[in-house]
């Protein structure tokens, strides 16, 4: 037997709020023999340690097998926090010289038993078979000026039509599900640099173009492989596929002389051929010595190119363009200095800086460096442009949720972390602002009535993909006339004041 890994990263809100308090335990799908148990798995920044696990050989999965033939082995795991019911995910697939990553996080300590059923992860699946009906998907609609990487996409868990649910991801997280659901991870590295260009370049296509928002749908892709990419909510992602994506996350294919990103076909060219990109193809190819553009040009053409996308949504500082390092001096280490503050307030393993001088001295490597080992990134003390974007990323996040008083405190007496409690909720006055919102508002008056909105409808198990993030946007406004039709108010889809202050009234009376 060969030998792969799980690492475990524990959270009370995405990745922003760790929970270092639990127990774990690591279970074999198929002889069910537990083969890792320990209590107190995590460290203060809600990871446990890398845990190797037997797995078969890779070799199984550098060519296609038949259906009988699992190239990895699966593991189950559950974790025990105080006063929850046990967690439990099935399904983790591990292979060869991999480290698994599996995030969890505690959204409700109310719940039963969070089941997250990933058994049945058929990766290099048969991919994108157009039907006649999803042929006329490809027509050319309405399209948005500028070509930008969203912070979020809007996932649909099923076909157009079906009635799943709606999820709002990060862009980025989106594409290492992705990534991790369609291929393997043993793959060359250029193979999966080719596939991953391949897949940012089909979700920026889906966003830009507004694909199914113009036909009226209320999502930006769907997971249903007849229309769109594999995604499988709550799974595990690969180590080195992580890696990959953030370093190329917003790169794309187009055609050159075209500013649309290229709509990039794929298959996985054993049990379904189509006129795009064969992802097991790209496996022989990479083993050929071909490089990533090399091979997309192969399956697309000469005239693709591989471009950058400059506008990111949700990063308040561009990357400089040059890597910040020990004795730099300047502005923008003053930026990460600032960053790295903020952040370990929620991670306190990482080092305070003082004073934000913009001098990069040993204090701030050190701090950088902790940063990294954290959130598994290359171990340098480089801020480097993957090390910017995911310091600016994470510092967003932590200042969205320091705007909703949500910030953790450090527990002195156990060197741990001490939560909000279950009761805790932020103290807003309930006043009309004495404007109307809509789509498009911003600001802590938003933030405040979200808050209001999104209590209300998981008390009355109102369908919501809401998010309590200040910005007033179509999930908002739908949320808002949901709200709006159940009370008899005029379903505008505008706070003003009769909504604002039915909201409010519903809300303390809960």
């Amino acid at each position: 037997m060969s030998t792969g890994y799980i690492l475990v990263r524990l959270f009370k809100v995405e990745n922003l709020l760790p929970k270092t308090k639990a127990n774990l335990k690591i279970i074999n799908a198929k002889s069910r023999n537990i083969v890792y148990e320990k209590y107190n798995a995590f460290d203060i920044s809600g990871k446990s340690t890398i845990i190797p696990l037997e797995t078969v050989d890779k070799s199984l999965s550098q060519s296609p097998n038949s259906q009988f033939i699992i190239p990895y082995e699966i593991y189950d795991l559950e974790v025990s926090v105080e006063g929850v019911n046990p967690i439990i995910v099935r399904g983790i697939s591990v292979f060869d010289g991999i480290t698994s990553i599996q995030n969890i996080e505690i959204k409700d300590y109310n719940n039963t038993i969070n089941l997250e059923n990933l058994s049945e992860n058929a990766t290099v699946n048969e991919q994108q078979e157009y039907t006649s009906i999803n042929k006329n998907f490809l027509m050319t609609p309405f399209v948005l000026k500028d070509v930008f990487v969203p912070e979020f996409i809007v996932v649909h868990l099923g076909t157009p039509n079906s009635s799943s649910e709606n999820i709002k991801v990060r862009f980025i997280d989106y594409i290492k599900n992705v990534a991790s659901s369609e291929i393997y991870p043993t793959w060359p590295e250029e193979a999966i640099r080719a596939n991953i260009y391949c897949q940012i370049s089909f979700a920026l296509n889906r966003v830009y173009t507004e694909w199914y928002r113009n036909r009226g749908y209320s999502f930006q892709i769907t997971n249903s492989t007849a229309y769109d990419q594999n995604f499988i909510k709550g799974r595990n992602i690969f180590d080195n596929i992580s890696k990959i994506v953030d370093d190329i996350f917003n790169e794309y294919i187009r055609t050159v002389g075209n500013r649309t990103p290229f709509f990039s076909q794929y298959c996985n060219g054993t049990s379904v051929r189509c006129a795009g990109l064969s992802q097991w193809g790209t496996v022989d190819l990479a083993k050929k010595g071909m490089k990533a553009l090399d091979i997309i040009k192969y399956y697309f053409g000469t005239d693709k190119e591989l471009v950058r996308a400059t506008i990111i949504e949700g990063i308040p500082e561009s990357y400089p363009g040059k890597a910040l390092r020990i004795n730099d001096v300047n502005n923008n280490v003053k930026v990460i200095q600032k960053y790295l503050n903020m952040i370990s307030k929620n991670f306190p393993a990482i080092p305070k800086i003082y004073p934000e001088s913009g001098v990069f001295g040993r204090e701030t490597e050190q701090s950088v460096k902790v940063f990294q080992r954290v959130f598994n990134l290359v171990t340098d003390g480089i801020v480097g442009r993957v090390t910017w974007y995911n310091l600016s990323s994470v510092y967003v996040g932590i200042k969205r949720l320091a705007e909703l008083n949500q910030e953790l405190e450090i527990d002195l007496g156990t060197g741990g972390i001490r939560e909000p409690t279950d009761s805790y909720e932020p103290k807003w006055d309930g006043k009309y602002p004495g404007y109307p919102m809509k789509e498009g508002s911003r600001g802590n008056k938003v933030i405040e009535f979200q808050y209001y909105l999104k209590t209300i409808t998981n008390e009355y198990n109102i369908p919501t993909d809401l998010i309590v993030d200040g910005v007033f946007g179509n999930v908002t406004r739908d949320t808002v006339i949901k709200f709006q039709k159940l009370y008899g108010l005029e379903t505008d889809g505008v706070v003003g004041p009769y909504t604002w202050n039915k909201i409010v009234n519903v809300y303390t009376n809960l």
